[in-house]
């Protein structure tokens, strides 16, 4: 090669998203970044009384996008519906930051109103290239698009607000390929639970992860939302699925997405995204994908996680000491004793939504399994967003859940977080779509099973923790 040439480096998806992004970079130190879009939610009550109280206001007001979702009711699109008078307070003190700010922004009234990670992708808000930040550590769900997404805190949110940048420090990349074909009744949300039980909970801690493999790439968006969803329960930065016609089939007609000249420019260079052949990751998962199962949670670590076909771990099982003891602790919480089968766990209760699982085919997965049957405990279903709930209804999905017994609620967050009275009570044990099982997540003392939406329903129909493909076998005996 000629002197005079600069050699071509290799580089990641990742790396050449950050790198667009670098306004000024301190050796050994944070990187500031030009941010391009901000999520917010009601929660953001401290960021706006912190820009109020330094007589700031929002820089571009344009790339701020707000919705309530957290602390909103599932069972009425009123402020005044909210379970107590705080939680009224704070959802209308945010539409007043709303109006303050100029941010764009759907009210709860707004048909496109729902949880926020739903919402952004739905409409086109998030896209390929993007750096993406919200006051939310499941802000790595926008990440399934080719953008880095990843969550802030409140006063780092005021930061952006006020001048649409962020200090980061740049994490190491880490590349998980999943290879293979999906067995009959696996999820995507069966295949990032696999992830996380191979890696462990703080296995991809201080690196941003790309998915990649056949697997990954034969999956739907939705499907890659569930993933990258979850990233932040294996400790990672964020995730990231890199861009390609699947992706651009879906972006296309947004309403937030370029359109005419600017669409076919934007996707020529949303094609150059991707991962160059020779770029070298800083670690390298490979997973088999032929050998995923359908999954559930058996602890209060998104790690403690194993086939449905499998039973309760001896705690003696595990190599290490300290993860002994966690796994000890985690049985005592869950009540659960070694060598349980995992399908004859009863359950009390089962709740079909958050940002993990209330997309329109989350919602097909599980009606498709309630289809024409009665559910045996108490079941909520919470679509993500007023445009999923409108589409759902559209196809009788909601009439599916409904006639099963179901309820059929309003878009929010709800039993995820024990958000507005949606709480499994103490002692009690909820079979969950949701992202977390940690102690005392879904309400004190509650406890959580985390599966697929097909696999909840399952549940459901049983009134225990039940192997999804034992219908299909039901069905053709």
């Amino acid at each position: 090669m000629s002197s005079s040439k600069k050699a071509v480096v290799a580089r990641t998806m990742f790396d050449k998203i950050w790198d667009r992004h670098v306004i000024l970079s301190q050796p050994d130190g944070p990187d500031l970044l030009y941010v391009d879009r901000d999520l917010i939610h009601e929660g953001s009550f401290h960021a706006f009384a912190d820009l109020q109280r330094r007589g700031l206001t929002v820089r571009k007001p344009k790339q701020v996008f707000g919705m309530p979702d957290h602390y909103v009711p599932t069972r009425s699109r009123t402020a005044e519906g909210a379970a107590t008078i705080e939680l009224t307070h704070m959802i209308q003190q945010f539409d007043r930051n709303m109006q303050w700010s100029g941010v764009n922004h759907f009210s709860l009234q707004d048909p496109r109103q729902g949880i926020v990670h739903v919402v952004a992708p739905e409409q086109g808000i998030t896209l390929p290239g993007l750096l993406v930040v919200c006051s939310d550590s499941h802000t790595s769900t926008n990440g399934a698009l080719g953008a880095i997404a990843f969550g802030i805190g409140q006063s780092e949110n005021a930061h952006v607000m006020a001048t649409q940048t962020l200090w980061q420090s740049r994490p190491k990349v880490m590349r998980i390929t999943v290879d293979g074909i999906r067995a009959q009744g696996v999820s995507a949300k069966d295949v990032v639970l696999a992830i996380i039980a191979r890696i462990g909970a703080s296995g991809a801690t201080g690196y941003a992860i790309e998915y990649a493999g056949s697997v990954i790439r034969d999956m739907s968006i939705e499907e890659r939302l569930t993933v990258c969803n979850m990233s932040i329960e294996a400790g990672a930065r964020c995730g990231m699925v890199a861009p390609d016609d699947t992706t651009f089939a879906y972006i296309k007609g947004r309403a937030y997405a370029p359109a005419g000249v600017l669409w076919e420019q934007a996707v020529d260079d949303w094609r150059s995204l991707a991962s160059d052949a020779e770029a070298v990751f800083d670690k390298e998962v490979l997973i088999d994908g032929n050998a995923i199962t359908p999954m559930v949670s058996w602890g209060t670590s998104p790690e403690d996680v194993s086939s449905i076909s499998a039973q309760v771990p001896d705690p003696l099982s595990f190599g290490d000491v300290s993860r002994q003891q966690a796994v000890e602790a985690a049985l005592q919480y869950m009540d659960l004793q070694p060598g349980m089968a995992l399908d004859a766990i009863a359950i009390d209760m089962v709740f079909i939504g958050s940002c993990t699982n209330s997309r329109l085919e989350d919602l097909r997965e599980a009606a498709n399994v309630l289809r024409g049957k009665k559910v045996r405990v108490p079941t909520i279903v919470v679509p993500g967003s007023g445009v999923v709930k409108k589409a759902a209804e559209a196809e009788g999905l909601g009439r599916v859940f409904q006639e099963a017994g179901a309820q059929w609620l309003e878009p929010g967050c709800s039993s995820c977080a024990a958000m507005n009275g949606d709480v499994v009570p103490a002692g009690k044990r909820c079979a969950s779509t949701s992202n977390r099982n940690f102690v005392g997540r879904q309400g004190k003392g509650a406890r959580t099973h985390l599966l697929s939406p097909a696999m909840a329903a399952a549940a459901a129909l049983y009134g225990k923790l039940t192997d999804v493909r034992r219908l299909s076998t039901e069905v053709q005996t």
